[in-house]
């Protein structure tokens, strides 16, 4: 084979203009990306203060802001993305402008509807949004997922799980939501009494707990916890329920404290709690029929 030619081929080249275009490309592909950062950061910036940092009127609230902050700062920077990619290729490849967005729409026709879950995605997004289902730092199961809601883009919601792990799903799979940051909550807490202890003097101990918690609860509290009464009278124990409603997200330090306020409570007044015996291989021959022959 003849290679030859190929120093006589690269000694036509104008390798000083060649250079130059390839530095002036590089310092336009980066001009650009700065003024797309800084665009994409004033855009959010200015977001950030009309919808979350609102210094006047609240037109919204706080949960609603974030929502809705949330959305279009995915929205912006796939805009500003999409933007910056159009001027990046008509630089490279000086293709025309109309050209390529009249090709982008109709490829982005032939995509929807090869990508029908994409799109599904999106129109989820938005009657999430819209219909007010849930709002960014609410609490919501989803499926089997649950958490706090971080973050409701166009296309996915982020939700952080109490173990820390984070659940990415996408707008059009959310089926059915259950939010439990909307309207009282419940505070649910069962307690077991023994059958041989006095059950009205149990109740009373708990009543005063109760009243107790609910006034250091405050303003945490709608309905402040009462005993039921008994629920239940299981194999061992007597079980009395004690139920309270509290503003979102409450309930659960609500239960905890009560448990502990009864149980020292408990302890004072001499009242036993159900304790579990665990028998070991010496107690159970000195129980066999055998070793009392």
């Amino acid at each position: 084979m003849n290679v030859t030619w190929i120093p006589d081929k690269l000694s036509d080249f104008d390798w000083h203009k060649i250079g130059i275009a390839a530095l002036n490309t590089l310092l336009y592909i980066a001009v650009i990306l700065v003024v797309a950062r800084i665009a994409y950061g004033l855009l959010i910036y200015l977001l950030r203060r009309m919808l979350v940092e609102r210094k006047g009127k609240q037109l919204l609230d706080e949960r609603k802001a974030n929502t809705i902050f949330s959305l279009l700062r995915s929205m912006a920077f796939y805009v500003i993305t999409f933007t910056v990619v159009v001027h990046i290729l008509k630089r490279l490849f000086n293709f025309d402008t109309g050209a390529l967005l009249a090709s982008a729409s109709v490829l982005g026709v032939a995509l929807g509807f090869g990508s029908q879950s994409l799109v599904k995605d999106m129109i989820g997004g938005f009657f999430i949004l819209f219909e007010d289902q849930f709002s960014v730092g609410e609490y919501v199961q989803v499926g089997e997922f649950s958490g706090i809601v971080e973050e409701t883009g166009i296309r996915a919601t982020h939700l952080r799980d109490w173990g820390g792990e984070l659940h990415i799903i996408p707008n059009g799979s959310i089926a059915a939501v259950t939010n439990f940051s909307r309207g009282k909550m419940r505070a649910l807490v069962d307690i077991q009494i023994p059958y041989d202890e006095n059950l009205d003097h149990a109740r009373e101990v708990m009543n005063s707990v109760c009243e107790v918690v609910s006034t250091e609860f405050g303003e945490k509290i709608i309905e402040a916890p009462t005993v039921q009464g008994i629920i239940q009278f299981g194999d061992l124990n007597v079980v009395l329920r004690i139920v309270g409603f509290t503003h979102p997200n409450e309930q659960w330090s609500l239960e905890r404290e009560l448990r502990r306020r009864i149980h020292s409570a408990f302890l004072e007044e001499g009242i036993r709690t159900p304790q579990l015996k665990i028998l070991s291989f010496e107690d159970l021959k000195k129980g066999s029929p055998n070793d009392e022959q």
